[in-house]
């Protein structure tokens, strides 16, 4: 059993998130945060006329392009019913996958079928594997929670200089809050800044084609170029297992196992290095959120985390195939997982700067981003400012 300490009443959320305080009935800031989420983006009619009216922005803006915009694929459920929604809305999406070498065989043939069954262009982006391997390499090294963050942040940078080249003003993203939560930001942060820093510390070879985003990156393809992101999750009726049913009995898609599973990498990070080495769960996140979504019920989330979040018998075949596409052997890897664990803080980043944009004022922030950020919601609710 991974909980600590209070549990709050209406999630699974407990002591072990950062930041979190309960109220008298016992309730989290967390569910409270979900609660500002939901009023922000409401759902039923106001949601879909604000979606509708998306739609026409999108349409609008690019009718002159073969695309009118871009979603980024990785297989997932999200990404996969986001290509089927932006068909049946009459959108043109370019789908792009960034390979870094660590996708699922599962996942690549859902890109392939949803793409080629929807009549979607499909660009794949592939990073050069040994940089990538050097930077997870340095990334696991520094000893940080979220040991992912290159590939995060070459999505980012890869989707934005795509849409660009494209002249497309518009990137739809799957990511949905009711599904899968706000993560504290001391367990998922990084920047790319921060990725330099790591990597000229930590790393051994030079990053000559690595995709890396920065802060000027944001505010240059959301300023200067105008490209925003859209997350229509937050508008439409969406529910995972729901969508998860639909593709599957539509499209032959297949489930991969768990939350961001499709990549290899990614598994491991959540599955085992966070559990492992920093005894984080991230489950008690995205479940919390779907107790509030009424996706599952709250006993239904308490009785998965009674479970670690990888598999015992799976583990040695999971650890053996990351150390070996990693090149490390199993003494550097013990060393690693017992050095001392770092977070973010700790190395130079953007944090500052970055923070700083959660409180200029909302016609500013309009400039940027089409939604208010969960950034910004989260800094709202736990009463910080750096």
């Amino acid at each position: 059993m991974s909980l600590k300490g209070q549990i709050c009443t209406r999630g699974v959320w407990d002591e072990s998130i950062p930041g979190i305080v309960f109220d008298k009935t016992g309730a989290s800031n967390y569910a409270m945060l979900f609660d500002s989420l939901t009023k922000g983006y409401p759902r039923g009619e106001k949601g879909q006329n604000e979606w509708h009216a998306l739609v026409k922005e999108i349409k609008t803006k690019g009718y002159k392009n073969k695309y009118d915009c871009i979603i980024g694929v990785s297989g997932g459920t999200d990404s996969s019913y986001l290509l089927f929604l932006a068909r049946e809305y009459g959108l043109h999406p370019l789908a792009v996958n960034l390979d870094n070498g660590w996708n699922s065989d599962i996942s690549v043939k859902n890109i392939r079928k949803m793409t080629e069954a929807l009549n979607i262009d499909l660009e794949t982006y592939v990073i050069d594997y040994e940089e990538v391997k050097d930077l997870l390499r340095a990334y696991m090294k520094a000893g940080l929670p979220w040991i992912d963050m290159p590939t995060d942040l070459a999505i980012k940078a890869v989707l934005y200089k795509i849409a660009n080249r494209e002249k497309i003003k518009f990137i739809l993203r799957g990511n949905d809050f009711r599904s899968e939560g706000t993560q504290p930001r001391e367990w998922t942060y990084g920047d790319g800044k921060q990725l330099r820093f790591i990597h000229n510390k930590f790393g051994t070879s030079n990053l000559r084609t690595f995709p890396n985003y920065t802060l000027t990156d944001l505010l240059y393809f959301s300023l200067i170029k105008g490209i925003k992101s859209i997350y229509p999750f937050y508008y439409l009726d969406y529910q995972k297992k729901k969508a998860q049913s639909f593709l599957q009995d539509n499209y032959k898609w297949e489930y991969y196992g768990g939350h961001h599973f499709e990549n290899l990498f990614t598994r491991f990070a959540i599955s085992y290095w966070l559990y492992e080495k920093f005894g984080i769960d991230k489950r008690k996140i995205t479940l919390s959120a779907q107790v509030l979504s009424r996706e599952i019920s709250r006993e239904e989330a308490l009785n998965m985390l009674a479970s670690k979040p990888y598999n015992d018998s799976e583990k040695d075949i999971m650890l053996e195939y990351v150390l070996k596409k990693l090149d490390f052997s199993e003494e550097e890897f013990e060393k690693i997982i017992k050095s001392p664990n770092k977070s973010f803080y700790d190395y130079p980043s953007s944090y500052k700067l970055i923070d700083s944009l959660n409180f200029l004022s909302r016609p500013v922030l309009n400039k940027i981003f089409i939604h208010k950020p969960q950034s910004v919601f989260q800094a709202e609710m736990r009463k910080e400012k750096i």
